[in-house]
């Protein structure tokens, strides 16, 4: 399964992709969490510590394509996976977690990171590893940036009108032929018509809905993961059903 989240900033998507990963990788598999947002936020949800850094710089070469372009590529000896293991940060229950490397500095100060982030992202085989990203929030990087490598984007929108807005846009811009399968997740709902209500104005299928859980609010100010704080909540076991859903789609195909 290959899974990016992505909404209004603030809409609750880097909290739902956090608990998503955990309990992907309870069903037993093996999950690489991309975090691509310049904004800290999933590290949090995944229980691991928040850190500005992103890959080094040397993990990549330069070189030369047979037409004098200069082009990048992982360091010799440096595969997807290898790099997989020395570069990420090990989750509780075995997510594997891999950042872009937070905004900071003047523009291209990072870019060599960045060039090592998608050379791994872009030649991780499907085969070995299930993926869940966070992305930034509201742009059309979802599809044709660092979000390329999802099969499926859960567009994250609350039951409010600038939200909703969001994802109606995104919705938009899926309609590119190459675009992957975008649906929403409804969050912080309090009823059946705030469902129908993100529904109806993002003009997505809505893949979930996540109740609004005050308990995450806790998790937020503690700053620590909501399934390390309490896993027996509403928004746990919504997430959950969401992770069952789409997994058993995955099975069908």
């Amino acid at each position: 399964m290959r899974v990016a989240f992505v909404g209004k900033g603030g809409a609750g998507k880097s909290s739902i992709a956090g608990v998503f990963a955990r309990m992907l990788a309870r069903q037993g598999a093996r999950v690489l969490a991309l975090d691509s947002d310049p904004m800290p936020g999933l590290a949090y949800s995944l229980g691991v510590p928040s850190q500005d850094a992103g890959i080094p710089a040397d993990a990549v070469e330069e070189y030369e394509d047979d037409d004098g372009r200069r082009r990048y590529r992982l360091r010799s000896g440096l595969d997807p996976s290898a790099a997989i293991e020395r570069y990420s940060t090990v989750s509780p229950d075995g997510v594997r977690f891999l950042q872009l490397g937070k905004a900071r500095g003047v523009k291209g100060e990072n870019s060599l990171s960045h060039q090592a982030y998608q050379l791994i992202v872009d030649s991780l085989s499907s085969d070995d590893w299930s993926v869940v990203g966070d992305l930034p929030g509201g742009t059309r990087q979802a599809f044709f940036g660092w979000g390329r490598f999802a099969q499926t984007v859960l567009v994250v929108a609350e039951p409010t009108p600038a939200s909703v807005l969001t994802a109606r846009r995104l919705a938009r811009l899926a309609l590119h032929s190459s675009a992957p399968r975008v649906l929403a997740v409804a969050n912080k709902t309090r009823g059946e018509a705030d469902v129908r209500y993100v529904e109806r104005g993002t003009g997505l299928p809505v893949a979930g809905s996540v109740p609004y859980d005050e308990t995450q609010r806790d998790a937020d100010r503690r700053g620590v993961a909501l399934l390390d704080l309490d896993a027996d909540t509403p928004l746990v076991a919504a997430v959950a059903s969401l992770v069952s859903s789409l997994s058993a789609e995955e099975a069908l195909r």
